[in-house]
């Protein structure tokens, strides 16, 4: 058995692990890629293997939002739901940093839910976590002004990344907030001069 992420997440399942290498197919993106749009036809489910994606949602206007980060050894619950009911995908996954992430044929999923109850449970896990940060999400546009939520945003970034530098354009930022460009910039501005950050070429960094 290989010595990775998967290991690791099913440690007490060696069979389960063995069966994701042998009907997975791993591939390596570059940060922008997408790896799945809106839409599409959902054909196999992505377990990131190293790197993270973010997951996003484009309302009709081209606005766009983020709902949650996929890390290492997590998948995409929207994509198990809509692969295994046979659906469109509603959102789009787009690769946040390098990253080395598994496919895994739709059948093969259901088939593993009947086989290894260590797969149901990784389900449950995903779902549980992406339904509290969606909540999260809920509450943040509800009651949180724009520059809290752009803070909140940074730290989350810096949080997964471990580093207080964070390689990012105050386009992306509105993107992943669902505001506009301008908005971003004026409060990145107001930010700097409180010293809560410190602003260059497409990076941003924290100040303690």
């Amino acid at each position: 058995m290989q010595d990775t992420i998967l290991s690791s997440e099913f440690s007490s399942s060696p069979e389960l692990v063995e069966k994701l290498y042998q009907y997975g197919i791993t591939k390596n993106y570059h940060e922008g890629d997408i790896i799945l749009d809106e839409n599409a036809s959902i054909r196999s489910i992505p377990i990131v293997m190293k790197g993270m994606m973010k997951v996003i949602r484009t309302e009709e206007d081209g606005r766009e939002i983020l709902l949650y980060y996929i890390k290492s050894g997590e998948s995409c619950i929207m994509s198990f739901l809509g692969g295994m009911h046979n659906e469109k995908s509603v959102v789009k996954a787009e690769v946040e940093e390098d990253s080395e992430i598994l496919f895994l044929p739709v059948d093969k999923v259901s088939l593993f839910i009947k086989e290894h109850p260590e797969w149901l449970d990784y389900i449950f896990r995903l779902y549980h976590k992406r339904f509290e940060e969606l909540l999260d999400i809920i509450n943040a546009i509800a009651f949180k002004k724009v520059d809290e939520r752009l803070l909140d945003l940074l730290n989350k970034k810096a949080e997964l990344t471990q580093s207080q530098t964070i390689t990012t354009t105050h386009e992306q930022l509105a993107n992943e907030l669902g505001t506009a460009r301008v908005v971003v910039s004026r409060l990145l501005k107001q930010l700097e001069e409180a010293g809560r950050v410190k602003l260059g070429r497409n990076k941003i960094i924290l100040q303690p």
